[in-house]
């Protein structure tokens, strides 16, 4: 029953594998991006020009981008200072109001919009319970705290299962 919920659409290495021409082609057009993790470790304190070619690509073929965070404004806001994106704070993922506001927002459809991230308890959590298509890149560098490596145990299981359904999809 949580694999409903649980198990991403598409997996990637980095965040930047996930192109503007594949976002079109699944008929996306509107993005949702975790920061840290996913973006940048939590030290990171602003983009590189990676990041500012990346978002640059996602501008010039369309596609629009927000950053969803569950950290603090301070953080939220010093990560997007040179990137100007629509930026949201203490977004309580999974819950999906965040979510949704944005969607509603940009007038754009479930169908139409997906979420961006590396962790399963919360970014698929949230974008699968909205019906959004859910993109996750593994963790760029992790906390060892407890309860850390406590989420990323629960999440294994889920990721075994996404990559069991997949490499039988291309054998066939």
């Amino acid at each position: 029953m949580l694999s409903r919920y649980l198990i991403p659409d598409y997996m990637f290495e980095h965040y930047d594998d996930v192109t503007p021409e594949f976002l079109t082609s699944i008929g996306v057009c509107a993005l949702l991006i975790d920061i840290d993790n996913t973006l940048a470790p939590y030290e990171q304190p602003t983009p590189d020009d990676r990041h500012r070619a990346w978002f640059a690509a996602m501008d010039a073929a369309g596609i629009r981008t927000a950053l969803i965070s569950n950290n603090h404004r301070e953080r939220v806001d010093e990560f997007n200072a040179t990137l100007g994106r629509e930026a949201y704070w203490h977004s309580a993922k999974p819950f999906g109001k965040t979510l949704k506001r944005v969607m509603k927002g940009w007038g754009v459809t479930k169908q139409q919009t997906a979420i961006l991230g590396d962790q399963l308890l919360t970014d698929a959590l949230a974008g699968k319970a909205l019906g959004l298509t859910v993109l996750i890149v593994p963790p760029i560098r992790d906390k060892k705290t407890a309860f850390v490596c406590f989420k990323r145990w629960l999440e294994r299981p889920y990721i075994r299962a996404y990559q069991k359904k997949h490499s039988k999809e291309e054998r066939t």
